[in-house]
This record gives structure tokens, C-alpha cells and sequence, in this order.
């Protein structure tokens, strides 16, 4: 995990090239066969793929202890087969009221770097990072997933992308 206590940051290498690494991570309603944590129920509505910052999707999750709601994310960072990066907030704002109360949890980012590697695969550095969080009577629920999760998303991006 590092020095930051706000954040997880896991490295890989994968068998296929960054251009279709991205072509899956730009894709909101791929992202079910990449999720290693398994929170992942499919794409309600946006654009699939993204295509730049700003571009936001709503994705359904289901996790224990809190049940099925929605997640709102919008890209704020998009490098062509390079980086992508989304912040994912509570859709609509207030639906977990009922498990979290007053809370306010967003301010995390998912984060996916990309790196050609001399084998015509990728070297993949993928980041949640929790320090924009700025209500710190939440802080006690991060992280959400583990590294080990986190590791295997990476796995499951390169399978995903052959």
C-alpha cells in the first residue's frame, strides 16, 4: 500500500497491448468482466465507450451489507490508450441514506495506467486512491477492495482484452 494510508496501488503485466487494454477500460459496460471484487451489476445508462473527461455513466453494484444501488462516474482523466480515470459518487445523491445516513463517500478514484512493454504487452499500474474524501466520519469504510482484488482486475483486463 505504500506511505499513503489513502490509497492502494497495485502493478501487473498483461499479454495484450495497451490500445486494447483501454479499448475495454473506456467501455463502462465492459467493466463487469474486469471487476475483482465482484460489486460490478452492469451498466444502467451512459455513453459506452467514453471518449474523453467529463463523460459520466451510471452503473448498477450490489454489495454485502449494503445491497443493490448506483454509482454515478464521471472520467476525470483520458489519455488515449495511455490513462483513464473516474470518480464514482452515490446515484442518485442521498440513496444510501438508509445504511450510511447523513455520509458523504465520494471524492475516491479509480485509476488504470498503461505501458507498452517490449513483449507487445502492457505493463498496468491500477490505483483507488480515497484521499479526496472529504467527510472524515467515512473514512472508517475505506478501502472497499483489497490489492488483492485489485491484482485481480488486472488479470481479469487481460483476459478481458484477448
Amino acid at each position: 500500500m505504500g506511505g499513503d494510508e489513502r490509497r492502494i496501488q497495485v502493478t501487473g503485466n498483461v499479454e495484450a497491448p495497451p490500445a486494447a487494454l483501454f479499448a475495454v477500460l473506456s467501455d463502462p459496460a465492459r467493466h463487469v468482466e474486469v471487476d475483482g471484487a465482484d460489486m460490478l451489476r452492469g451498466l444502467d445508462s451512459g455513453p459506452s465507450p467514453v471518449t474523453g473527461t467529463g463523460d459520466a455513466w451510471v452503473m448498477n453494484m450490489e454489495q454485502d451489507g449494503i445491497g443493490r444501488y448506483q454509482m454515478r462516474s464521471e472520467v476525470v482523466l483520458y489519455e488515449r490508450d495511455r490513462v483513464i480515470a473516474w470518480a464514482p459518487a452515490i446515484h442518485p445523491p442521498g440513496a444510501l441514506s438508509h445504511v450510511i445516513g447523513e455520509l458523504d463517500p465520494s471524492g475516491h478514484v479509480w485509476a488504470w495506467e498503461l505501458e507498452p512493454a517490449p513483449d507487445g504487452g502492457s505493463h498496468v499500474t491500477h490505483t483507488y486512491d480515497w484521499s479526496g474524501v472529504k467527510d472524515e466520519g467515512v473514512i472508517g469504510l475505506y478501502p472497499r477492495v483489497t490489492a488483492e482484488q485489485m491484482s485481480a482486475s488486472i488479470d481479469r483486463l487481460g483476459a478481458a482484452a484477448r
